[in-house]
This record gives C-alpha cells, structure tokens and sequence, in this order.
C-alpha cells in the first residue's frame, strides 16, 4: 500500500478544512490556543490546508477595541504563538487578525507554514451599513501590491495582489479573501482564480440571520462554478459577542459549483470540516475552457499583476485514503429528486430533438426497430411521445420487429407486446431466409451447416436489419430512428453502418446505457404512458442486455454483453473522467477504485436491485479500464466520425465530431494504455 497510486495528492487532490474553533471575545491567547488544538486535529486528519473565520484570534465583534494598543499587542503575540506552533504540523493555516502597518489598521488572512508567515492579505471590502462598521477601525487593502509588512518580528509579504503556491505539490495554490469580498460584485478571488489559484479561501464573520446560510451557500456554489476553483468558507460560530447580532459557524467546501462537505451550524463544538479537492480536475477544465483565459486577457491579465509566495509543503505521497464521494454512476443521481430531474430533461431533450427533425424533413412515418431490448424501446417511447406533441397519430409510427438465429423468444414478445401496447403499427420481418442466403453467397460455412459463430455471422444478420428499415423508410416516406446509445459509441459495441451506429437521427446517441434503464422507469414513475404499456416496460427492465446474434450454449445461456465487453457501469465510469474531464488513466483507475470496492458503502441510484449492487476490484478495474481505452482511442472512432444526428444530453458530453468530441480516426491508444500500467500498483 506505500505505492504512490495510493495516494491522494499523486492524483490531484489537495486535502482542505474549513475550521470553527470557539470564539473568544477579546482574548487572543485563549483564540490562538483553540486555533493550535484545531490545526493539530487538522495534522492527524493529514490536512493541508485549514481555513480560519475572520479575526479569530482576536475575535470579530470586539468593536472599538479593535482601536486599543494592548489589545493589538496581544493579537500579534497570538500570530506568533501560532507560528510557532505550526512547525511540525502539515497543514498551511490562514488564521484572521488585525494588521498594523504604516499607521493604518487592516483586517487580514494570515497564511502560516511550517513556522513561519508567508504572507498577508488585506480585506478589500469592508462594509458599512446596517450592523457593520468595519471603517471604523480598518483600512481597505484595495490596490496594495508590492508591499511587506512586519508582524511577530518577521518582514513578509503584504498586499491584496498574493498568491501561495506548494513548490512540490502540483495545483496546491490558494488564494485569500475575507468576508465582505465576495459579497462585492467583483470578489478578489476572481482576480486570484484568473492569475492561478484553484482554491479559493474565504475567512469570515458573517453573522446569522433568517437565510443567509442560503445567501452564503449560493454565493460559494456561484463563485466556485463561475471562477472553476474549489471554494473553502468558514464562518466565526458560537462564542463571539451576541451584543446586537448571532452567529452560527457555517463551514462550507465546494467545488466547480458542487458541495463537498458542511459544518453543523450553530454547533458549541469546535468543528472541521474537511474534503479533498481535485485541483487536477479543476485545472484541466480552465484548460478546457477558452472563454476563462479570455477574461483573464480582459482584466489586463491579473496572472502578471499577482505575486506567488511559494513554500515547500513536503509531501509524503503516503495512503491517506479519499475524503470525499465518488459516484459510481456518474451519469446517475443517487438523490432521488436529482435524478427524476435530469430524467425529465433528457427526456424531453430527446423528444424535442426528434420532433424537430421529423418537422423540418417533412417525413411522414417514422421506422424503428423494435429489439424488446432497452434502447430499441426507450429509442420507440420518445417517437411515441413525439408523435404525441406533434398531434401526429401513433399509427404513423412503423415498428418492426426482425428475428434472426439467435432472438429469444422473450424479447420478441416483449417487442410485440411493447409496440400493441403504444398503438404504433407493428410488423415483423424474419431475416434468417435473407441472412441464410447472404452467408451461402459470401460461401460462410453456416451455410453448410456448421455452426461458425464468428462476427460475419453476427454482421450480416445487423446489416440485413439495418438495410430492411432504411429501405422501409424510402417506401413509405419514413425517416429511420436510430437505436444505438452512448456508450456503445464509446466502446464501438456496434456494426458500422447499421441500426445502433446509422440511421436518419440518432435520439439515443448522448444517452449511456446506465441512464436509459432509469429514463424508463421515470417514464413508468410519472405515467408518461399508460398502465399496459408501464407492465411491458417492466419486463423489459428485467431482461439481460444482449445482442441476440448467436444462439444459446449448451446450458441455455444467451450471448451476454456484458461478459464479452464488460460491465456497463464501469464503462460508463470510464466514458465520463475521460470525455468529461481529460483525466490520467491511473486516476480513473483510483477513484474507479474507490467508488467500487465496497458495494455495501454509500448510496446507490434508486431502482438498482440488491443482485446488482456489486463491488469490483482493483484488477478487474484495471483490466475493463484498458478494454475501454483501447476501444475508445484506437479502433472506434472511425465509426463515430460518420455517425448521424443526434442530441447531446448530459454535461459530461457527447461524442459526435460535429460536437464534443474530435479525434483522428487512426488514432492509438498507447499512451494511455502505458500511462495506466505505470500508474498503477
């Protein structure tokens, strides 16, 4: 377990805190005291970074004795006190205390290190109004820069315009502001997010009133999302002065618009909160994003207006597990009310996307083929919904059912029950006489009489499908709907130029396979359809996913998917970190790792059955990971260079070269593949 692949910081994450310490009201030892038991607690926690409320140490509600010499003597004694307590403890801590320097006062974040002060920042916006008076005492630190200061007999660095950055942990650079900051409407740390911080550090006051835990939790999700940092809050908690005003220590993590981890408010307990944020991720996605180093140009470039304070962190690489969630169905919700949210937006996507095509090429009937499988009947119930929205009779839909050497009798009454069910007009076409000819012609020894199950076999009987339904359509002025979803694009578990890879518009094609089973049962959950057609759909929930092409073994079983290919759930893990987010293979591998080991940790996706709330290990990742990148990057991407239309459905993206996803069609994927096995343990 010493193997760097263990280790958190070597993919990316930087472990942060928010802390909330008791409050003293005046007395800076006793502050700086409880801010030393927080920073060792931070230290066993392997933390590093921990984030202070403003003026902790002093206390915030103190008013004028903000003015008094002792009192500032004291707060300056507690700075050192800190310092020095900080020498062997990992964590870089930001503690909040007044600074004075030329004659003027300053609310400020301290950033300390391995005993000693790195620098400090100076509030910016300090509000007036209401029950603030913050110009009473301090000064604004707006346009400082360049300047140092002496505090606890060391000179540092002083100024609105720094930056703290790890020399030996990539990404680990932060950025502070402090309270009033980020209610303004250009915060600081979008300045500190455009010139390279990916963490955003916020050191507050805040006093509680009706809703402004909500007003304090939109603004981080909103300053996290729109600058692309993780956003770490901390607000001073019980034991400041109550004189006019209460407070609650409201501790918040978030990240590119996602909560991590929350305090419990109004807690008498000193609290930390902590999460590991992927610094990786959020750095790639800046790099993704062309319009975030637009704004930076915009600004004059805050990159060559910010000084960096660098500090040496020393990392250990050691096995500190994962402080935060990894969904194992990312394209999938566990919450319920997400889900069934999403689920109605990719439907209705998918339905709108259809209805305008059907509208703008003037068909008149749609042609679908109808498998009794999951796509072929999701793909049937957005043309039916369609239809509907059009005031189009279902009638118009034309669903055939084609059986080939291998359709199990299952599915073909499923099929058949399915399209009686919607009222389309339902016909079935057997294909073997056709198939059975083609392989005479081509000489295929099944012809014979052999049974040779080879991929001709399975082709010609995909292509002669797909051929019937492209030709139905040309006869009764239809436009063919295609079947085939997103992660059979991924993974090229599809016949170039049929019915899953080519057809007039593709409604499935930005939809993974681990969303289309819960598409349906929101459809069954919200009666979408009626009762005969929800108990079909049932059924069909609960059949295994195969392409019916070769016959069952000796013992009955049918071709499986899943056995020849692997597991959809990690494919579609995999499909989303590497469209998505452009990550390295061996981190794939460790959150994939973390998600999946331990089936009975966390929450699943409502309606996923106990038998299949499985767990894998650590090589069957590995092994299906590799599956996946050598499918994705060398001998599938020919067929999505020439795939139709269709909608893009989720964030994650889409794969068709007109949209998300441009790649070279004779692309390798060797430098994945060699970066998951030096990766990995």
């Amino acid at each position: 377990m010493s193997h760097r692949f263990w280790s958190h910081h070597a993919h990316g994450f930087v472990r942060v805190a928010a802390a909330t310490p008791a409050a003293f009201v005046g007395d800076p030892a006793a502050a700086a005291q409880a801010a030393i038991d927080c920073a060792h607690h931070a230290d066993a926690e392997r933390c590093d970074l921990v984030v202070f409320p403003e003026l902790n140490l002093p206390g915030y509600a103190i008013d004028d004795l903000h003015m008094q010499d002792a009192l500032l003597d004291a707060a300056e004694q507690a700075i050192a006190t800190v310092t020095d307590a900080s020498t062997d403890l990992r964590p870089v801590l930001l503690v909040g205390a007044p600074v004075r320097r030329n004659g003027r006062l300053y609310n400020c974040a301290i950033a300390i290190a391995r005993g000693r002060i790195l620098g400090i920042v100076p509030k910016c916006f300090l509000p007036n109004y209401r029950e603030y008076y913050e110009k009473r005492w301090f000064a604004s630190g707006l346009g400082l820069a360049g300047l140092t200061a002496t505090v606890a007999g060391e000179q540092v660095p002083f100024g609105a315009d720094l930056l703290f950055a790890a020399s030996d942990l990539p990404d680990f650079v932060f950025h502070a502001e402090i309270c009033e900051d980020f209610w303004a409407a250009t915060p600081p740390s979008t300045a500190g997010a455009l010139a390279g911080a990916l963490i955003a550090c916020n050191l507050s006051a805040s006093n509680i009133v009706i809703g402004k835990a909500r007003e304090r939790a939109m603004l981080c999700e909103s300053q996290s999302s729109r600058a692309i940092c993780a956003y770490v809050y901390s607000a001073t908690g019980p034991g400041e002065s109550t004189n006019e005003v209460a407070w609650d220590g409201q501790g918040m993590i978030w990240e590119a618009g996602t909560l991590l981890a929350e305090s419990d408010r109004f807690d008498l307990a000193a609290e930390l909160v902590i999460a590991d944020v992927d610094v990786g991720r959020l750095r790639l996605e800046r790099m993704r994003m062309g319009s975030f180093n637009d704004a930076g140009a915009a600004a004059g470039h805050p990159e060559t207006r910010f000084r960096r304070v660098t500090f040496e962190h020393q990392t250990d690489f050691g096995d500190a597990g994962l402080r935060r969630s990894v969904a194992r169905f990312p394209f999938v919700p566990d919450a319920p009310a997400t889900l069934d949210a999403d689920c109605y937006e990719a439907f209705n996507i998918q339905v709108e996307g259809l209805r305008k095509r059907v509208t703008a090429s003037g068909a008149e009937r749609l042609v679908i083929g109808i498998s009794g499988g999951l796509d072929s009947t999701h793909a049937l119930l957005v043309a039916a919904k369609a239809f509907d929205r059009l005031g189009r009779p279902r009638t118009d839909i034309l669903g055939f059912t084609m059986p080939g050497f291998a359709t199990g009798e299952r599915t073909k009454a499923s099929a058949w029950a399915l399209m009686r069910a919607l009222g389309i007009t339902g016909a079935e076409i057997d294909i073997r006489p056709a198939a059975r000819q083609m392989l005479g012609d081509m000489g295929h020894p099944f012809a014979e009489g052999e049974p040779q199950y080879d991929v001709t076999f399975e082709n010609v009987q995909a292509g002669l499908r797909t051929d019937y339904l492209f030709r139905l359509a040309n006869q009764r002025g239809g436009l063919v709907v295609g079947t085939g979803d997103l992660s059979e694009l991924a993974l090229g578990w599809c016949t170039y130029g049929v019915g899953d890879q080519m057809s007039h518009y593709a409604v499935n094609a930005g939809v993974p396979k681990t969303l289309i089973q819960h598409l349906i049962r929101w459809t069954i959950r919200t009666l979408q359809y009626d009762e005969a057609t929800n108990a079909v759909l049932g059924d069909i929930l609960a059949t295994e996913i195969s392409p019916e092409l070769v016959p069952a073994d000796a013992e009955g079983r049918m071709q499986s998917t899943e056995d020849r290919i692997g597991p959809y759930a990690l494919h579609d893990f995999f499909l989303h970190h590497v469209v998505r987010f452009g990550m390295d293979p061996a981190k794939i591998a460790f959150l994939a790792w973390h998600a999946w080991h331990d089936a009975s940790a966390g929450r699943w996706p409502a309606g996923v059955p106990d038998d299949a709330r499985v767990a894998y290990d650590l090589p069957t990742i590995a092994r299906w990971l590799e599956t996946f990148l050598d499918r994705f990057f060398r001998t599938s991407q020919f067929k999505r260079s020439a795939m139709p239309n269709g909608p893009k459905i989720s964030t994650a993206g889409a794969l068709s070269p007109r949209g998300d996803w441009r790649a070279p069609s004779d692309g390798t994927a060797r430098p994945w593949i060699e970066a998951l096995k030096a990766g990995l343990p």
